[in-house]
């Protein structure tokens, strides 16, 4: 009898599919998240400068944005939020906030797309840590953020341009920053801020 109950777990371990011992099968990418996503991008797309002057097209805009970070940090505070992709989104999502906070979890967000395999998301991780410096009162050190002042027109400052060399803005999918002058300048022909 004892023989014949070696035999049986054995024959079971043998019919065991591989890899079922403690692993979890691969996280599948979130569909919400991708929607949310794609709305967020939806608004932005296509914007024109008039559109910024319309206090009604930036009320609906403010606050859709809220409407899906609230719901975005419901997903990742219920662990729906696994994946590369989900992170990236996410981030994305978190830099169109308008708290220090917004823009340090979307940093954090897109450390962990890239640690899961994202390189896209190397930009985002800059241009989240250049938006949260400049949200407290520090200089961006990438150069990913600019703004049309009032006073100034656009203008990428406060911005530390010694800081960070331009090999380490390469490696992050930055524009080194005789292609940032070259946009900064075109901007300001325009006067208004363009991708």
């Amino acid at each position: 009898m004892r023989l014949l109950a070696v035999l049986l777990m054995s024959a079971c371990v043998a019919f065991t599919p591989v890899g079922s011992y403690g692993q979890s099968a691969p996280a599948i990418d979130n569909a919400e998240i991708a929607t949310l996503f794609k709305t967020d991008q939806s608004v932005r797309e296509n914007l024109k400068p008039d559109q910024f002057k319309d206090r009604d097209f930036i009320t609906r805009m403010i606050e859709g944005d809220r409407i899906r970070r609230e719901r975005a940090r419901t997903l990742l505070k219920d662990g729906h939020l696994k994946t590369a992709t989900d992170f990236y989104y996410a981030a994305f999502i978190f830099q169109h906030g308008n708290t220090p906070d917004d823009y340090l979890l979307a940093h954090t967000l897109a450390l962990a797309s890239a640690n899961r395999g994202n390189k896209d998301a190397a930009w985002i991780a800059a241009a989240t840590l250049d938006r949260y410096l400049q949200m407290i009162g520090q200089k961006q050190i990438y150069g990913t953020q600019y703004l049309n002042k009032s006073e100034t027109g656009p203008t990428m400052e406060p911005y530390n341009q010694t800081l960070v060399p331009d090999a380490l803005r390469e490696s992050l999918g930055v524009p080194v920053q005789e292609k940032q002058h070259e946009r900064l300048a075109k901007m300001k022909v325009s006067g208004t801020l363009s991708k």
